[in-house]
């Protein structure tokens, strides 16, 4: 196996991102959730992301700098990741692919403070938004070929969303370890649909 996710049992093995694929290998039922459609993934993405903007910017730059024992990236690292991963799914639909290199990025050496940050969170939001706005339908029935394996648009769509709703949930959990409140935090109605894991940490 090239990269995870994978599961293997015994010399059968089924790479990337497969639920279906996995429960086959493991002898187990499986159902799948009912997805959600493509325009409405990408509004709840830029949700998502207009929160972790709003977030990001209330982090100074001590802050940002620390590095949580749960990763081995830093709090502006993590910000800076959010958005990567948001504007991942747009380059991988200009590109037809994505390398994993894309998701070890770090924030650049000018991204000092959280205003800083949050200014390149406006500028990747307005890039997916005017993508999306050009986009035909059937461009989510196109496959495309990830690091993991080919996957269909819709799906990575899907995956991308919940990847950065993930970590905007470890910021959340970061800044309330700083006993601050957010503003406007993330409702249950802008994740509901959204198969992220169950633990802030996985």
């Amino acid at each position: 196996m090239p990269r995870v996710p994978a599961v293997a049992v015994g010399d059968r093995a089924v790479h990337g991102w497969n639920p279906a694929g996995y429960a086959a290998l493991l002898g187990v039922p499986y159902a799948a959730a009912t997805q959600l459609p493509p325009r409405e993934l990408a509004r709840r993405m830029d949700r998502i992301l207009e929160s972790a903007q709003g977030l990001v910017s209330r982090f100074d730059e001590r802050q940002l700098d620390v590095i949580p024992p749960e990763r081995k990236r830093s709090i502006r690292d993590l910000g800076f990741h959010i958005f990567r991963v948001g504007l991942s799914f747009i380059d991988t639909m200009d590109q037809g692919r994505m390398p994993d290199t894309w998701f070890e990025e770090r924030a650049p050496a000018g991204m000092q403070g959280g205003g800083d940050v949050a200014r390149w969170g406006a500028l990747v939001r307005a890039r997916i938004a005017g993508w999306f706005e050009g986009a035909r339908d059937d461009e989510f029935e196109r496959v495309l070929e990830i690091y993991y394996g080919p996957q269909g648009a819709h799906d990575l769509l899907e995956r991308t969303a919940w990847h950065c709703a993930q970590h905007l949930r470890q910021l959340y959990w970061f800044i309330g370890k700083m006993g601050v409140t957010p503003e406007a935090p993330l409702t249950d109605a802008d994740l509901k649909g959204l198969p992220f894991p169950a633990a802030v940490w996985s």
